[in-house]
Formats: C-alpha cells, structure tokens, sequence
C-alpha cells in the first residue's frame, strides 16, 4: 500500500517562550533565521503530528519550544514542557549514575562485574570473569545486535532480575571486546549494578541524584507513564503501519528503564544537556558530576566500521565513529560531535552536541522518523558552523524513500522466488506443541481449527496465525498489526519426520532489530 498523508495538517505551534533554565544565561538570537519554517516543513514532509527542540549554546538555552499536535486530529498542542519518550538517550543518565558511583568510591569503572553481582553469569565463563562495569555501557561484550531484547520488547513477564540471570544463555556472535553490537540487556544489567551498589533502584537513584539536581522537574523515569499521554501533557505515541500515520500503544513495561526509560520535555533537555556540555556543572556553579567523570563519558571506547552514507549525505562520512559511555562519538566538518539516539513505538529522538563550539541540540517526535530530527539537527548544525546551506529536508526524504525502495523490492524478491505449488512436509497436527528456546523459554504452536496459532508464552501479544509459506517454512502474522514484525518460521525434521527445530526470520528488513526473533533456537519439548 502506498503512503498515504493524514489528512489533517499538523498544527504549527510558534511557542516563543524561550527559557533560561536556572542560573541567569542571556538567552541568544542566535538560532536560524528560518527555524519555525524549516521544523514546519519537516512535519509535513515526514508526517510528524508534533516536534519537541531545545537549541542550547554558549551555555545559554537559545530555543526550547514545541511544535505540532499531541495526537494527530486533534488540537492539543505540543509545548516546551510536552513529555515525550526519550528512549535511549536515557543510557548516558545511567552511564552518569554509575560515575556517581564511581566518585563515591563504590564503585569501579573496571572492576568486574561479578565483584557487585555475585551470581551475574554470560554465556562464556571466561567473559563471566572477566566483563567490567564499563564493558557494560560499551556494546563490545560479544552479544549480537539486539540481543536478549525479546526477553523483555514487547512486553513481557519477565522481571528485571530475572531478564539478568537469562542473559547467560545468550550464545555470542563474536569474540568478547572484538566488535561493537548495540545492545540493551547489559544497560539493565547495569541498572541492577547501581541497585546492588547503592541501595536504591535505578529509578530512585536517577530521580533523585541526577532529575532533581539538575532542575528536570517535568521528566519522570518510567516507560509507563507515556501510557498517561491522554490526560497529560504527554505527547501521544504514532507510527506508520500499513502504510498510514496512526496512533499507536505506547511501549509501557519498566522493565528496562535503564536502557530507555525516561520521558523528558524540551525545557528539561535543554537543562540537561547544560549540564553534559557544562562537563557535569550545574545551574548554581556546584557540579552533579566530576570533570573526571565527564571526560570518562566522552572517551570512545569501542570503535566503530565506518560505512558509506548514500550520496545525498555524504557529508556524514565521518574519519572516526566510535562508542563512549552511553553516548556515540565521531565527526562532523571537522569538528567532534558526542551524540545519542532513541528509539521506542511512536517516539524517535536525537541528541546532538558539538563540544568545541558549546553546541547542543535536542529533537523530540511523536513518530518514528528519524529523518524528520536528522533534517532539523543538521540543518542548526551547519548554522552554527557557518556551512554552505544544504537542503537536508530534500536529501533526507531521498535517502528515506530509497531504502523504503530497497526494502520492499527485498519482500518483493523474496515472494518472486516462493514455491507456492509446496507443500508442508507433515500434517498441520503435527507442527504443533510447546518449543523451547534456552534464552527465552517457551513457545507453543496451536492447532485452531484449520490454522496453526504460535503463542510466545512470556509475551502476551507475540500471538499470531501461522500462514503457509513454502516447504516447512511458514510466516507468522501477528494478531497485533502494531507490531510490523511478521516472521518466517522454519521446521526442520529429523530423518524419521519429526521435527528436530524450528527457527525464525523477520519477513521485512524494516522490522525493528529488538526483534531478535534470528536468535531463537527452538526445540520440541519432548
């Protein structure tokens, strides 16, 4: 189905009340002259109902305003105090929170983990002895991209202690410290670290020590609370499925708050990243953090390959890229850039932040377009760089509408090669029954009349029709349509006809990669 645009125009809120947040920094009009432009621009091009930015320089908040519609169809505006899920961009507040630690002399960046957690295990004893606080933070333990994330996206019954003792049965995909693969189960992981050290869960401890002290009197550290964006200034949560922008479910387990929890305001972010560029100084002149602790956030620690950007933004093609502690570090024109994203059903962010120039920008959205912050972040960037003007609106949609091409021309091929005159090897009947997956537990496939039904037992929406595919390989349709993650599922049989395995694929390339449904090695449970 092709896109389609929601028919009713986002409204434009020009919220003009920029806001200096604490000690008295002149506010600058220094911003670009074509700001509210350009943001309404974005909206448009890249369907996004509603946009949170914060412009901070020279240690003064430049623009910390709201954009846009809460929920699309409807009149409630976004403002510079609309909540909006942060997602990742929560992982350098837990990095801080254990440099608080580390301050505090309860802690050690390279002690081992297991020193604070006794009974914390990975897959390989000798990772076990030897994984550290920092290793944590870095995505070099040896995990593969995403991995363990189905043991708590979506929602599921697992409790954090519980996610944590399950990450031992997590085959690796590399060598331990050999190459970097973003992962989130080790952010939780280290939440429990600052539990076991402090005293206090990870919500109490960043709450207190680091959102209060830093004035953030708007966020909160909770998934949940997005789940109150009906009657709250909380902006409503909105993807493309199907083809079409529409609200959807936020993501509402606290399961993994460390790795994403917080939901923040542009006021409280531009405070926040005062803070980050300020090296952990706070509004009064005390500090919330050490320029020890600062330097240790920005210091890249794992390096990064280095891709070729599409033509459109070659300018992106960076000498360096690297990971810090929660934090990604590379160039820009020259210049270092320390950076984050997140990323959550409905809520897409970007924080930006060029040292050198006491730079930070901040871009909070209600839908998942990642060129919508990457066109306004660049577009201040360059600004404040003195850069030859580029049209990155153009260039990002170009970018975006390509690999939209390329992925569905990737469906496309794999349908043009599907035997559909195939058939299962076995009756229906006998695909069914409980599986097993060491990491994750148990998934049942049911026969339901003429259908076959997989429930993913510790996930109550993972529920979806088993439709035939070709061979022994089936496709999973969720019941759920939110979740745009459909699978194939593949048996292979024994020599006597039963079914010795059965593993899974997500159908579309676009499928989000904390569907690590590729790590699943599922066993009849004889």
């Amino acid at each position: 189905m092709p896109a389609r645009r929601h028919s009713r125009r986002p409204l434009l809120v020009l919220a003009v009340a920029l806001l200096g947040l604490g000690r008295a920094a002149p506010l600058c009009a220094q911003a670009p002259p074509d700001l509210d432009a350009l943001v309404a621009r974005v909206i448009t091009t890249f369907d996004v109902p509603g946009i949170g930015l914060a412009i901070v320089k020279d240690d003064a908040v430049v623009v910390a305003r709201g954009y846009g519609v809460r929920k699309m169809g409807e009149t409630g505006r976004v403002d510079e105090r609309t909540l909006f899920g942060i997602a990742s961009n929560t992982k350098v507040f837990t990095a801080v929170a254990l440099g608080l630690l580390v301050e505090e002399g309860k802690l050690e960046w390279d002690a081992t983990v297991v020193r604070y957690l006794p009974w914390f295990q990975m897959w390989d004893p000798y990772v076990t002895r030897e994984l550290t606080v920092r290793d944590l933070l870095v995505h070099r333990s040896g995990l593969g991209l995403g991995a363990g994330d189905l043991l708590w996206w979506p929602p599921t019954t697992y409790d954090r202690k519980e996610i944590a003792r399950r990450i031992r049965f997590i085959r690796p995909a590399t060598s331990f410290r050999s190459a970097y693969a973003y992962d989130n189960v080790l952010y939780l992981a280290a939440g429990e670290v600052i539990e076991a050290v402090s005293g206090r869960t990870w919500e109490e401890f960043v709450s207190t020590r680091i959102l209060a002290r830093v004035g953030m009197a708007d966020s909160n550290v909770l998934h949940s609370a997005a789940a109150a964006s009906g009657t709250s200034n909380t902006a409503v949560t909105h993807a493309r499925v199907d083809g079409r922008v529409q609200p959807v479910k936020p993501f509402d387990s606290d399961i993994t708050n460390p790795a994403g929890g917080i939901n923040a305001s542009a006021r409280d972010m531009a405070a926040w990243v005062r803070v980050l560029l300020g090296g952990g100084r706070l509004a009064d002149g005390s500090r919330l953090y050490s320029e020890r602790t600062a330097r240790e956030l920005e210091g890249l620690v794992t390096p990064i390959r280095i891709l070729e950007p599409p033509p459109e933004l070659s300018a992106f093609r960076p000498n360096f890229r690297g990971y810090a502690l929660g934090l990604n570090v590379h160039d820009y024109r020259g210049r270092k850039v320390v950076t984050h994203t997140g990323g959550l059903p409905g809520y897409v962010s970007k924080v930006t932040m060029l040292p050198e120039l006491k730079l930070g920008v901040v871009v909070l959205t209600n839908q998942e377009s990642e060129a919508a912050f990457s066109a306004i972040t660049w577009h201040v960037v360059d600004h404040y760089l003195g850069a030859p003007k580029t049209d990155w609106v153009d260039a990002f949609q170009k970018a975006a509408t390509r690999q939209r091409a390329a992925d569905a021309d990737q469906v496309k091929a794999a349908v043009a090669a599907r035997d559909g005159t195939s058939r299962p090897s076995l009756p229906l009947a006998r695909y069914a029954g409980t599986y097993r997956d060491d990491w994750y537990g148990d998934v049942t496939i049911e026969e339901a009349g003429s259908k076959l039904v997989m429930r993913f037992t510790r996930t109550p929406v993972l529920v979806g029709d088993l439709e035939h595919w070709q061979y022994d390989t089936f496709i999973v349709r969720w019941h759920d349509r939110e979740l745009r993650a459909d699978a194939y599922v593949t048996f292979a049989l024994q020599p006597d006809g039963s079914i010795e395995r059965a593993t899974m694929k997500a159908v579309s390339p676009e499928t989000d990669f904390s569907f690590d449904f590729h790590d699943l090695l599922l066993k009849p449970v004889r």
